[in-house]
C-alpha cells in the first residue's frame, strides 16, 4: 500500500473518530504543514496555533473528504484556509527564521536565503503579493508538485506556473535593488 492509500485509510479512520489515526496523520504531515504555515504567518507561535487549528478542522471535517484529491493536497487546502482565516487583516509577514523541515535538510528556499545572506531574501518574499507568497510557500517550502499546489489554490496549473514565474521575477527585481547578486 502506497503513501496515498495509507493516508486515505488514516483519514477514513479519523472520520470514524480514531484519534490514533489523527496522530499518525499529524506525524506524517506536520513538518511540511508547519513549514508552509510558518512562511505564511512569519511567526513560529502563530504558525503552531494555525497548525493546531488545522488538525482540529481535519478532525471535524475528515468525513467530508471525497477522495478526489490526494490527502496531502486536501490537508494543505485545510491549512491554507485556516491560515487565511486567522491572518485576515494582518500585515504580510517578514520571515525571520529558517523553516523547520521534517528530515532536517534545508529546502530550496533555505538554500537560496543562505546563499543570499538571509535577510534580504526573507524581506523580499515578505513583500510579495499574497497569491505569489502562497505559491512560493506551497512549491518551495512545502515541496508540493505544481499540480497539487494548483489544487490547493483552486486554480489551473498554468496559473501556478505564471504566479511562480512572476514571483521569481519580482524577487530578482527586489534583490537587485538591494544589491544582492543573483
Amino acid at each position: 500500500m502506497g503513501t496515498d492509500e495509507v493516508d486515505a485509510a488514516l483519514l477514513g479512520l479519523v472520520a470514524r473518530g480514531d484519534s490514533a489515526a489523527l496522530t499518525r496523520l499529524y506525524e506524517a504531515h506536520s513538518g511540511r504543514l508547519f513549514g508552509y504555515l510558518l512562511r505564511l504567518a512569519g511567526d513560529r507561535g502563530v504558525a503552531e496555533e494555525i497548525l493546531q487549528d488545522t488538525m482540529l478542522a481535519v478532525w471535524r471535517s475528515a468525513g467530508s473528504y471525497a477522495g478526489g484529491a490526494r490527502v496531502t493536497t486536501w490537508l494543505f487546502g485545510v491549512a491554507r484556509r485556516q491560515a487565511h482565516n486567522r491572518l485576515r487583516n494582518v500585515a504580510p509577514p517578514v520571515p525571520a527564521e529558517a523553516v523547520d523541515r521534517p528530515d532536517g535538510t534545508p529546502g530550496p528556499d533555505e538554500l537560496a536565503i543562505a546563499a543570499a545572506g538571509g535577510t534580504p531574501v526573507a524581506e523580499a518574499i515578505g513583500r510579495l503579493p499574497d497569491h505569489q507568497r502562497d505559491v512560493i510557500g506551497l512549491v518551495f517550502v512545502a515541496g508540493l508538485p505544481l499540480v497539487d499546489a494548483a489544487e490547493v489554490l483552486g486554480v489551473p496549473v498554468g496559473t501556478v506556473k505564471s504566479r511562480l514565474h512572476h514571483a521569481r521575477a519580482r524577487l530578482a527585481q527586489l534583490l537587485s535593488r538591494q544589491g544582492v547578486p543573483e
